[in-house]
């Protein structure tokens, strides 16, 4: 996989390559997207994995149970249940993002993750795409879009490896250490 290096990238390759020959990409995809969102929000199964006092095999069991429930595909259920029985569940951020990543580059797309400080409406989250595209110049731009009300205004926009920050925020912290300069 270009781009992704080390243990988390391993994992990712060999589980997209299991996916590719049993043709459920999409599948594995939706479930993995799924699965980010579950460990966004839940705080419990997001300690749970960091965990070392929970044993491998609790971790085995909970994960299963959460994929079971969420009607995941076996794959993506036996896949998990191996990173768990190998203490490597603590990667699944990294494997997800890795996957996830090749498949949008494989695709032709680039996966950008933009952050503001209210939630964009479509009109806005088009024109960002759009601005993203012109930069890039990639047609097809898969967007993420997160909040963070203490950047006053603006946005921070990050595509794979590169960040753009024009947010008022930081914007108001580099005059503060400007100015501290000046005294």
């Amino acid at each position: 996989m270009s781009g992704s290096s080390g243990l988390s990238g391993r994992y990712a390759k060999a589980l997209y390559e299991l996916a590719t020959e049993k043709k459920i990409i999409s599948k594995i995809v939706k479930d993995f997207e799924s699965l980010k969102g579950i460990l966004k929000s839940n705080d419990l199964f997001q300690n749970m994995i960091k965990s070392p006092a929970v044993t491998k095999g609790n971790k085995l069991s909970s994960i299963v149970k959460i994929l079971k429930k969420a009607k995941a595909d076996s794959l993506t259920i036996k896949f998990c249940g191996t990173l768990a029985n190998n203490g490597r569940l603590i990667l699944i951020h990294e494997i997800i993002d890795d996957f996830l990543s090749e498949v949008s580059r494989i695709n032709g797309e680039v996966q950008a993750e933009v952050t503001s400080s209210f939630e964009l409406d479509k009109a806005q989250q088009s024109k960002v795409e759009s601005a993203i595209s012109d930069a890039t110049g990639v047609k097809k731009i898969v967007l993420s879009t997160k909040v963070d009300e203490t950047l006053i205004g603006g946005l921070i926009v990050k595509i794979g490896s590169k960040m753009i920050d024009n947010s008022i925020k930081t914007k108001l912290n580099r005059l503060e250490i400007a100015m501290r300069g000046t005294n």
